[in-house]
């Protein structure tokens, strides 16, 4: 149950829903182009088009690309970014503290090496949130709106994938290794889903699936099942009654095609590259693949990919109901230290002024430890962190009471949140997608900028 960021206890809260992803893979995958590449009934069912949006072509913020890192199951906003030291030992927890970049400023003590790179990022404290259940919290903090079943609304990766399309033949969006549940797309095109690896980086004999050629499969024997698949995917268009659908389909073996066939877009997905200075950098430890998915997706936004979500569920997954210090201390580390790397590395190559960094979870944990020695769920103040694309550096923005209990001072929604963080992108929150039936939705309703976040200059 770690892997996916919920603890055993938690489970009678969730439900299987919780454990179930409505996101699919948007990329074909290259062994189903055997046979005249016969994956058409697949994308058939899947590519269905949506209308486009309202206002038009964007243009770029100052922000070029998202590095999105997911922290599964609701950390402790008390054991990592907002500790209580003053507090009672029933509020304050188990763990210690470190001195910051920022002075004043304390983290929580399995944070020491972000502690350093302070000065470069923001934190903010006061992030409120309504519902504290997995499912409902998680597809918020990805979509900027709480479920319904009159529609699904698409995660920020589709949104930025359909705004500002691919980049030098990359997807415009990855997942590493894949995207949590409620990270789908939604009403938009199926096309704007993320691509997701499959693999671990950290794995001996790492390799991307569906950007190389199958086994045995010639260029050449290779382009000529892609011109009998377009000769009858021509056919279907004359006799189908809804030939757009085709075309959507034909979007998904293009980006196909641009992928496989551009070294430079394999290059992007490979660490062989990376010198061992890079991997101390980052860290290395046993059974904790963070370091080198965090590098990846350096390397990713680098080349041109939009956005990048990565996924890491420390040792025991963040819903740490009971033995909150076994689980953070296991598991956070190895974030501190891959996370420090990435924003240092980020701000060595000049890319952090580009690049945004966001550290999310669904939502925080109680004031107050149990009698398990845990906390449980708590969505009315918890801590996100953000970084480089215009925001500003060594900034602790709002403050919880003594108790880390309730915002004190410039409470930020969830949509206020993704709101700022489309807006460091070039994205209105407040401009509007079409739904079916011609329905105009906006991207986060009740989204609102947070200047206060974000640099002058």
């Amino acid at each position: 149950m770690a892997d996916q960021g919920i603890s055993a206890e938690c489970l009678k809260c969730s439900g299987p829903q919780y454990l179930t992803s409505f996101g699919r893979r948007s990329f074909i995958q290259v062994g189903l182009l055997s046979g005249l590449g016969l994956s058409l009934a697949d994308l058939l069912r899947a590519g269905e088009v949506r209308p486009a949006n309202l206002a038009g072509k964007r243009a770029e913020g100052r922000a070029k690309s998202v590095i999105q890192i997911i922290l599964p199951g609701g950390l402790a906003h008390q054991e990592s970014w907002d500790p209580k030291p003053e507090a009672p030992i029933e509020y304050r927890g188990p763990l210690g503290v470190v001195k910051t970049k920022i002075p004043g400023v304390v983290f929580s003590e399995n944070l020491a090496r972000t502690a350093q790179v302070a000065d470069k990022i923001t934190v903010v404290r006061s992030v409120t949130g309504r519902i504290p259940d997995h499912a409902q919290a998680t597809y918020q903090m990805l979509t900027g709106y709480l479920p319904t079943p009159a529609i699904q609304h698409p995660a920020m990766g589709a949104v930025v994938a359909h705004e500002f399309g691919p980049k030098n033949n990359l997807p415009a969006w990855v997942g590493l290794p894949s995207v949590p549940a409620g990270a789908g797309t939604g009403y938009l095109s199926s096309k704007y889903g993320a691509f997701e690896l499959g693999a671990d980086p950290a794995q001996k004999n790492f390799q991307v699936r569906d950007i190389s050629l199958p086994k045995g499969m010639t260029e050449e024997r290779f382009d000529r099942r892609r011109s009998a698949r377009e000769a009858l995917e021509d056919h279907f268009r004359q006799v189908e009654q809804n030939p757009a659908e085709l075309d959507a389909m034909g979007d998904f073996y293009q980006q196909a095609y641009k992928l496989i066939s551009s070294a430079g877009a394999r290059k992007a997905f490979s660490l062989d590259a990376e010198p061992d200075s890079m991997l101390k950098l980052y860290g290395e430890y046993p059974k904790r693949s963070i370091g080198k998915q965090l590098m990846l997706a350096r390397r990713l936004v680098e080349a041109g990919v939009r956005l990048v979500t990565v996924m890491y569920n420390g040792s025991q997954g963040w819903d740490n109901h009971v033995r909150i210090k076994d689980a953070v201390s296991e598991g956070l580390p190895a974030f501190d230290h891959a996370f420090s790397g990435l924003i240092t590395d980020l701000d060595q190559r000049g890319l952090l002024d580009t690049t945004l960094v966001t550290v999310t979870s669904e939502f925080g944990r109680t004031p107050k430890v149990n009698e398990n020695g845990g906390r449980d769920h708590w969505a009315r103040a918890y801590s996100q962190v953000i970084a480089g694309g215009g925001i500003t550096r060594g900034q602790i923005y709002g403050a919880t009471n003594a108790t880390a209990a309730e915002p004190d001072r410039d409470p930020v929604t969830v949509e206020n949140f993704l709101a700022t963080v489309y807006h460091q992108l070039g994205i209105n929150a407040e401009d509007r997608l079409l739904a079916p039936g011609g329905r105009p939705i906006d991207i986060v309703r009740d989204g609102k900028f947070v200047e206060g976040l974000c640099s002058a200059s």
